[in-house]
C-alpha cells in the first residue's frame, strides 16, 4: 500500500490517537492498524472468544465493526486526527463462513471530498483462503476543519 501520496497519519500516529480519543475501540487488543496508506489501510480482528456467534466463528456484529473501524481509519490517515467523522451509512454483505481465526480487512477509499468520504472493506480469514468472507461498503462525514 505504498505510493507518492503523502499520508496526513502514519500507523503510529493512528494507534496513538485512537488510545487517546477512543480507547473503548480496543486499539492494540481487538483491533489491529497492520498498515495505512493513500487511500487505503489494512487491520486485522483478533480471534477472542468475545467475538464469536453460535457455531465458534466470528460473529456478524463483530465483521460489522471491523469494517467500519477500518474505513474509518483508512479516512483518517488521509486528512488527519478528526475525531468526529461519522458513519452515515454502512452496507455489509456477508459471503461465507469466516474461519475460528482472526480477521483480515483491506480497505479502500473511493472518494475523498471535503464533506463526505467513500470506502469500502474486503474482509477475510486469516491464513485461510483469500475469498472474501464479506464486503462492505460505506459514507462517512467529515466535519469542517
Amino acid at each position: 500500500m505504498s505510493g507518492s501520496v503523502p499520508l496526513a497519519m502514519d500507523v503510529a500516529q493512528i494507534n496513538a490517537f485512537l488510545e487517546r480519543e477512543f480507547p473503548q475501540i480496543g486499539i492494540g487488543r481487538d483491533f489491529i492498524v497492520e498498515e495505512v496508506g493513500p487511500l487505503s489501510a489494512r487491520l486485522r480482528l483478533v480471534y477472542d472468544v468475545r467475538h464469536l456467534r453460535p457455531g465458534g466463528t466470528m460473529s456478524g456484529p463483530s465483521m460489522f465493526a471491523l469494517a467500519d473501524v477500518g474505513i474509518w481509519v483508512a479516512i483518517l490517515a488521509q486528512v488527519g486526527p478528526l475525531p468526529l467523522i461519522v458513519t452515515t451509512n454502512l452496507n455489509i454483505n456477508f459471503l461465507r463462513l469466516p474461519e475460528p481465526t482472526d480477521l483480515v480487512a483491506e480497505m479502500k477509499v473511493f472518494k475523498l471530498g471535503k464533506r463526505l468520504a467513500v470506502g469500502e472493506a474486503l474482509l477475510y480469514s486469516a491464513g485461510g483462503s483469500r475469498e472474501p468472507v464479506a464486503h462492505a461498503t460505506g459514507t462517512y462525514s467529515i466535519p469542517p476543519r
